[in-house]
């Protein structure tokens, strides 16, 4: 049996090897690498190319096309992140850094204050809040990583220690590079009692793990579907608090006013918007390609239960971590980790570098960031995976467990 697969339930789709199932992966091939990018399962896929294909004949296009399936995914996105229904928070983006920069046009900072962000965090992460910064005076300010790999009580002691002076705290529930996990709750707590904004890049969790908007509070959340929902490129989302909802778009497209349901009506210029956050919707929201991709994606995502899958990643990340130690190698403290990715130090010996691809000739495909391999599990990663994973990287290293 797969880890935590549990008691067979016919309506619950099973994880590991039935999960596998729906996806183009060779036997042969071990892809635990969606902190890279996360594959499209196969009916995905096919939702695209009909999707396309009726591009190919626009006449079967009807008004409806342009927001109902973006409504649906909107409604998706909500589920996920723990606001069943609230569809009138979520934006349609292209990417975390439209989503940024959205937030940091809607977020000011005075003189002398404060972005606090993680050491190393992903450059989409970091130019936007930059950018703000530099327009008001103020400037970043990034946690260095902690010996101990604890980044929640490490963003705490920054946050006491500076106070006032910090305005936003942008942070995701775990590190792009380790997997280092962040515990949000209390982050948001801490920001709240300075009178900060908390915004959350969910790109690297969502999907993996369970989130709750309700628990966090955050004032923004941003993320994308191309790695853990197996979506698209070029297409995620930007979810907004109710307070933040009557702000100032980044660009000003037709479909987010009001009365563009009415094509014969767009000519009578309209200064209200859409409700709620659809007026941070990028411009041609409603990709007739990508759209039916991440909604069907989503749709197997939502139906494994993250909480499933964040547990069956966990007992497979577990082991490679015993393994790893067995090899040699050092990985961060159980209580530190987030259960999907988990960083590998390889040590000052090794090339780094060097390992992907010797790894990848052994049809096992991770990433490297910094001096870590970094491992990443999905639902449909299975015990055989972490095996084969473990065997190449001891032949690659010269290693035996």
């Amino acid at each position: 049996m797969e880890p935590s697969e549990g008691a067979l339930d016919p309506e619950v789709p099973q994880l590991g090897a039935t999960a596998r199932a729906m996806f183009d992966l060779p036997e042969d091939v071990t892809y635990m690498n969606c902190a890279f990018m996360g594959p499209i399962p196969v009916h995905a896929l096919e939702a695209g190319l009909m999707g396309l294909a009726r591009k190919a004949r626009p006449w079967t296009i009807a008004l409806d096309d342009f927001t109902v399936p973006v409504d649906q995914l909107r409604a998706s996105f909500a589920d996920l992140l723990g606001a069943p229904g609230d569809v009138d928070g979520v934006a349609i983006t292209p990417s975390v850094s439209y989503g940024v920069s959205t937030a940091a046009a809607n977020l000011h900072l005075s003189e002398g204050q404060v972005v606090v962000l993680l050491d190393q965090q992903f450059p989409s992460d970091v130019y936007g809040w930059e950018r703000l910064a530099n327009r008001h005076g103020g400037r970043l300010h990034h946690v260095a990583r902690p010996a101990d790999g604890d980044w929640t009580a490490a963003i705490l002691a920054e946050i006491d220690r500076l106070g006032d002076r910090v305005e936003v705290v942008s942070t995701p529930p775990c590190h792009w590079i380790d997997g280092g996990a962040v515990d949000l709750v209390q982050v948001g707590e801490a920001a709240r009692r300075v009178g900060a904004a908390l915004a959350v890049d969910v790109c690297q969790s969502l999907g993996a793990e369970p989130f709750d908007v309700n628990a966090v509070r955050p004032d923004f959340v941003f993320g994308a579907t191309y790695k853990w929902l197996c979506g698209p490129y070029s297409l995620g989302f930007l979810w907004a608090a109710p307070q933040h909802r009557s702000g100032e778009p980044i660009e000003h497209g037709w479909t987010g006013r009001a009365n563009s349901h009415c094509l014969a009506c767009l000519a009578d210029y309209e200064d209200s918007y859409q409700p709620g956050s659809r007026r941070y919707d990028v411009g041609e929201v409603a990709n007739f390609g990508l759209v039916p991709v991440a909604l069907a994606a989503l749709d197997m995502v939502r139906d494994w239960r993250p909480a499933r899958t964040a547990a069956h990643a966990r007992a497979l990340t577990d082991k490679v971590a015993e393994g790893a130690r067995a090899l040699g190698l050092d990985v961060a403290p159980d209580g530190t980790r987030s259960p999907h990715i988990i960083g590998v130090r390889l040590g000052p010996t090794v090339d780094a570098e060097s390992v992907g691809p010797l790894l990848a000739e052994e049809a096992v495909h991770v990433s490297v960031r910094g001096d870590a391999v970094r491992i990443s599990a999905h639902g449909f990663n299975t015990a055989d995976d972490v095996d084969r994973l473990l065997g190449a990287l001891g032949k690659v290293l010269g290693r035996s467990r």
